[in-house]
This record gives structure tokens, C-alpha cells and sequence, in this order.
């Protein structure tokens, strides 16, 4: 295992801890079955990225060990990350307040939804993963960077995007929250503003990708948007 492995694994188990202490601090219990479910699917979905990258796209794992407001260089998507950010928290923290309250009353099929929903997104980023080696975590152009228009990107430009969104959307669901869904349909409309503002430094900064647009029309929903 390579150092960029175990990093970005530490990294992944600090977040976990962090996340799990939202959870259930807020639901004041430990006897919140969507919380353990969700912080097991989240950290074997990643952890199985992480080791499936340090084997066979090391570069673009170091890649995506650069992330967050702090590492982005435009100072738009600066603030558009430390937006997303602060809605994220709210994402996770919301439903564990949620069970405490018990404000929502989510049918445990619309659960094993949502957690079908949150596999299937983490699918799609994966799936992006596999077929463009630039995807780094915050917008940049790396030496010798190609446009790829093949595997998801002949459907939309940010299929990435589309699997995080897909993901955003179904937490909530997973998580047993209908209130939950609010700040989540925020962070969608967030990473489509980040949507718009890469293009632009892309069309600006990668030869080749404004043709790219012009011949794949819609960004993040095929046939809408």
C-alpha cells in the first residue's frame, strides 16, 4: 500500500468518526440502525475506491487527495466549495436531530431506497473514475490533460457531479430524514453553480473542451439539464 493510500484512508477515517459523532450525538442515541448502516456502506464504498485507485490509477489518487476550499485555486469555486461544505454538515447532522425528535417517519422501503440510490451514485463517480485519470478534487488543468468524451461523459460533462448529486439526494433517504432532503436539494443546486463555473475556466484553460460542449448538450441529467 502506497503512502497516498494510507493517507487518504486516515483521511477517510477521520471523517467517518466526525461524521459519526454528528450522528449520534444529535440523535442521542447509539441505537440508530440507519446511522451504523450508512457510516458502513459510505467507508467500504470508499475504502474499496481508494484501494482499487492505489493499484491502478495511483496519479489520480493523489489527485483527489487534494480537496476542499483550502486547495482550490479559483477563488469562486473557493467560495462555492466552502458553501457546499457547511450544507454537507447539514446533510448529515439534520437526520440524526431528526431521529431524536422524530420528526420524520420514513418507511423502511424508501430506506432500502435511499441506500440503493447512494450505491448507485457511488457507482457512477466510480465509473468516471475509471474512465478519466484527471478527475482531480478541485478545478484545475493538468499537464498534458485531454478532453474525454467517452463512458459517462458521452451523456453529460460532469458525470461525476450527476453520481455526487444521486448521493446527496439519497442520504436523507437512508438516513430515515424527509427534512433532511431540504439541504440536499440545496447541495445540488451548489454543485451545478460549480458546474457552470468549471466550464467556463475549461473552455478558458482546456483546448478542445468548448467543441466538447457544443457536441454534449446537457451537463448533469440526460434530456434536461
Amino acid at each position: 500500500m502506497s503512502a497516498n493510500a494510507r493517507k487518504a484512508l486516515t483521511s477517510l477515517l477521520k471523517s467517518l468518526i466526525v461524521m459519526a459523532a454528528m450522528l449520534f450525538l444529535l440523535a442521542w442515541s447509539l441505537r440508530y440502525v440507519e446511522g451504523w448502516i450508512f457510516l458502513a456502506v459510505l467507508g467500504t464504498l470508499s475504502a474499496a475506491v481508494i484501494l482499487y485507485l492505489d493499484k491502478h490509477d495511483p496519479a489520480l489518487l493523489e489527485r483527489r487527495l487534494k480537496a476542499g476550499p483550502v486547495d482550490e485555486k479559483e477563488p469562486s469555486q473557493k467560495r462555492i466549495q466552502l458553501a457546499t461544505s457547511i450544507v454537507g454538515i447539514l446533510i448529515v447532522a439534520l437526520p440524526g436531530l431528526d431521529h431524536r425528535m422524530h420528526w420524520s417517519d420514513v418507511p423502511t422501503s424508501i430506506v432500502v431506497l435511499g441506500f440503493t440510490g447512494f450505491a448507485l451514485g457511488y457507482l457512477i463517480v466510480f465509473l468516471v473514475f475509471r474512465e478519466n485519470t484527471y478527475t482531480s478534487g478541485i478545478i484545475e488543468v493538468a499537464e498534458n490533460q485531454k478532453v474525454i468524451s467517452t463512458g459517462p461523459y458521452s451523456l453529460v460533462r460532469h458525470p461525476m457531479y450527476s453520481g455526487a448529486n444521486l448521493c446527496f439526494l439519497s442520504m436523507p433517504l437512508a438516513l430515515g430524514s424527509w427534512w433532511a432532503l431540504i439541504p440536499a436539494a440545496i447541495e445540488c443546486v451548489l454543485v451545478g453553480v460549480r458546474a457552470l463555473d468549471e466550464e467556463k475556466f475549461l473552455k478558458a484553460n482546456l483546448p478542445g473542451y468548448a467543441a466538447y460542449c457544443d457536441k454534449v448538450r446537457f451537463r448533469l441529467i440526460p434530456g434536461v439539464w
